[in-house]
């Protein structure tokens, strides 16, 4: 065999021999992903105990965008949930709406049903709970309160669910279309319904094929060697102990400060979390883990909306959660995974919404 022969096919069988080894790499990195994770589904999920008709989700999407449901006529779920930049308000705490509305940073609407409780204390077990408790209506049901960010009026909160039926009711385009998604009903337009219906609405905003979702499931191109390293990394340092899951978190709760309390700016002690819920001493400082699903999106970071900087976020819970100091590069790699879970974000045709008779 000539020497030029031996040498092109020694090449070769190196090129192969690095490439299976390549390949072994990916898949092995790929089967520890897929044990943790799982992609968002092309379809939003069924919901078997309220059947999904075409009346009840466009009714659902007028009341999630009208305004008329509180009291000043000027808050609806989709000025805090605004689906054009992550379901979030986008905005700092220190904004009046959020302080007055619930104490605490908006979380994203996108992908919500996902998660296995709603707000960040987790006192919604579900969509429709946390549209039917909410205070949204009217500010005035809040009270500050050191045990949590708030206390809910009763009597405020049931003024203002009475405020919602009666704009409703004098508008008759809303009853038809109450009568329509709920025909089984004699008097269908009640608040429960309206919880319904803006749930089973909420339940569609949903965000697959991010290219982690692409990845994940075969595609080897879909994500850079860089955010193959953030996910190598996020999994390593033990972030995906916690964030796991379709909606990497959402599904858990975790003390804020496993290993040391972080900066004050970022847990003030003010809002001790869960504890407002439970009263349980041990749920002082405890919060539900948020979903990382369209998390370049959802700025600011933290329950109280204290930073911006997705890069300082991801320092901080590494110092806070994990006890473990991130150098530059590893933060940088971990941040270029959490962008690719970046999903097709939802279209959404505005409704018109009708005109009040009187």
């Amino acid at each position: 065999m000539r020497i030029s022969t031996f040498l092109r096919l020694a090449a070769a069988l190196l090129c192969a021999v690095l490439s299976a080894h390549s390949v072994q790499a990916e898949e092995t990195l790929r089967d520890q992903a897929r044990k943790l994770f799982d992609p968002i589904p092309q379809t939003a999920p069924a919901t078997p105990n309220d059947p999904v008709t075409p009346e009840k989700l466009a009714l659902g999407k007028m009341l999630f965008f009208e305004p008329r449901l509180s009291d000043t006529h000027g808050i609806s779920c989709a000025i805090c949930h605004n689906i054009s930049i992550g379901g979030v308000d986008g905005g700092e705490l220190s904004g009046d709406r959020n302080i007055k509305l619930a104490g605490r940073e908006v979380q994203t609407v996108l992908n919500a049903v996902f998660n296995k409780s709603q707000y960040w204390d987790g006192r919604a077990s579900d969509l429709k709970d946390q549209v039917v408790n909410s205070v949204m209506a009217n500010p005035k049901a809040l009270l500050k309160s050191r045990g949590g960010p708030m206390a809910i009026n009763p009597v405020e909160l049931t003024a203002s669910k009475q405020h919602a039926i009666d704009q409703l009711r004098s508008m008759p385009a809303y009853v038809d279309a109450f009568k329509k998604a709920f025909p089984e009903q004699p008097d269908p337009l009640v608040y429960e319904n309206i919880g319904r219906a803006i749930a089973l609405f909420e339940a569609t905003l949903i965000t697959p094929d991010a290219p982690f979702d692409r990845w994940l499931v075969g595609n080897d191109t879909a994500l850079s060697e860089e955010e193959k390293t953030g996910v190598k990394l996020f999994i390593d340092k033990g972030c995906a102990s916690c964030h796991n899951g379709i909606n990497l978190g959402g599904g858990a709760y975790a003390k804020f400060g496993v290993v040391t309390p972080p900066a004050v700016e970022h847990l003030p002690a003010d809002d001790q979390g869960r504890f407002g819920v439970t009263k349980d001493i041990a749920d002082r400082y405890v919060f539900k883990i948020p979903g990382l699903r369209n998390v370049e999106l959802t700025a600011p970071y933290f329950h109280n909306g204290s930073t911006f900087d997705l890069s300082k976020a991801v320092s901080v819970m590494g110092a806070s959660q994990l006890g473990v100091a991130l150098s530059d590069d590893e933060t940088r790699k971990i941040v270029a995974f959490l962008k690719s879970l970046t999903g097709r974000q939802p279209e959404v045709t505005l409704p018109i919404l009708p005109p009040r008779s009187h």
